[in-house]
């Protein structure tokens, strides 16, 4: 029986099938891929064969997993060596970006894009929050729309309170596997919210003496969205794994994406 990962949560996995039924699955035995070097045999997204345990009609065993068509890691927090897989089989990955509680360096953000050109994801930067903006974040706005435009990624800048940039938000995950990543309190939860309530995704305001978020995704989880797609929350990228990449490698990664003389200004 064919089902996709939804939600792990250490030994066991929720997965759903094509029909919409759920599963909770475990791995029977020692499961092995040829050559796995990540701490997590599997992940969200995966998809993977399963068969009934015992008769019984809510668990299942994993039997298989189908080759992925990508995934994107990050460092393991125990082995240096190893990665653990964060998402598998997406279609695009968006990363909520905020200039104003909490800030968002850009040196966070060309990091994600590296490791999203070297794992072939499309990438989407939503800047949140544009309604906490004054002229310094307004300035920092347009410099940062003009430095990924020009190579060729989408910005899309969100407000919740001003309800700017939300119906294109709906549209850019409208029938595609999305994975969503972004500091905490950057508003990942709050904008899913805004567009499909009935999720009712947990939400925390940012705290006011740091001014930053307090962690309310604490591992990638799948979501369907009603309107078609589906929806990976995962807090944080600065762990992201790109790979043992020297500098001419990761200009080489963004060769193939637009203009011959195309270059990430890496910070």
């Amino acid at each position: 029986m064919k089902a996709k990962v939804y939600k792990s949560t250490g030994s066991w996995y929720l997965v759903k099938t094509p029909e919409g039924i759920s599963w909770n699955a475990r791995i029977k035995g020692i499961f092995k891929i040829e050559g796995i070097t990540s701490t997590n045999p599997l992940a969200v997204g995966d998809e993977v064969e399963i068969e009934p345990e015992d008769g019984s009609r809510e668990r299942a065993v994993i039997q298989s997993i189908q080759p992925r068509k990508n995934e994107i890691n990050r460092q393991s927090p125990s082995t240096r060596s190893q990665h653990h897989v964060v998402a598998a089989n997406l279609d695009q990955a968006l990363l909520i970006c905020t200039l104003k509680e909490p800030r968002t360096s850009r040196g966070f953000v060309d990091r994600f894009l590296v490791a999203c050109e070297a794992y072939h994801i499309p990438a989407v930067i939503v800047l949140n929050k544009i309604d906490l903006y004054g002229k310094k974040e307004q300035a920092t706005e347009e410099s940062w729309r003009s430095v990924y435009t020009k190579v060729g990624y989408a910005f899309l800048p969100t407000s919740l309170p001003q309800g700017r940039g939300l119906e294109a938000f709906r549209q850019c995950l409208e029938g595609r596997i999305t994975l969503l990543c972004g500091h905490s309190g950057v508003g990942k939860s709050s904008l899913i919210n805004q567009i499909s309530p009935t999720l009712s995704l947990k939400t925390h305001s940012v705290s006011g003496w740091s001014g930053k978020g307090i962690h309310t995704t604490t591992f990638a989880e799948m979501f369907d969205l009603p309107f078609g797609g589906a929806d990976n929350r995962y807090t944080g990228a600065s762990g992201i794994w790109t790979g043992r990449h020297q500098p001419a490698g990761i200009v080489s990664l963004f060769s193939g994406n637009a203009q011959p003389d195309r270059q990430l200004p890496i910070q």
